[in-house]
């Protein structure tokens, strides 16, 4: 396998071409930081050589594949899904407790410099 266009510099003979983050990003008209999260979560493949992220044309050809959204049958019938109902409680049931907010900390300081 000769590659006479490579990512990186000149053609290698026989080896894949590796893409950087940056160019995947661009590949997929996505953010450099989705592709690098995404890899960083194990939820795309990818090759880490000399402490980075480094993809081949098969890894950003599965990628693609991973995300795909495949359409719908419109003309299937809807399912129709029965609501549990909502478990009330009783009134009489526990005591509420009403909120209290926090004194912000700047009348706080200043009810301390009045007072002295």
């Amino acid at each position: 396998m000769v590659r006479t266009d490579s990512p990186r510099g000149p053609a290698v003979t026989g080896l894949p071409a590796l893409y950087r983050p940056a160019q995947v990003a661009v590949i997929l008209d996505c953010s450099e930081w989705w592709v690098k999260e995404q890899a960083r979560k194990k939820r795309i493949p990818f090759a880490w050589i000399g402490g980075s992220y480094r993809f081949t044309e098969q890894h950003i050809t599965e990628i693609i594949r991973l995300f795909e959204v495949e359409a719908t049958n419109r003309d299937r019938t809807p399912t129709v899904v029965a609501a549990i109902p909502r478990q009330r409680r009783s009134q009489g049931e526990g005591t509420v407790i009403p909120l209290k907010g926090r004194t912000p900390p700047r009348v706080r300081a200043a009810t301390l410099r009045s007072a002295a």
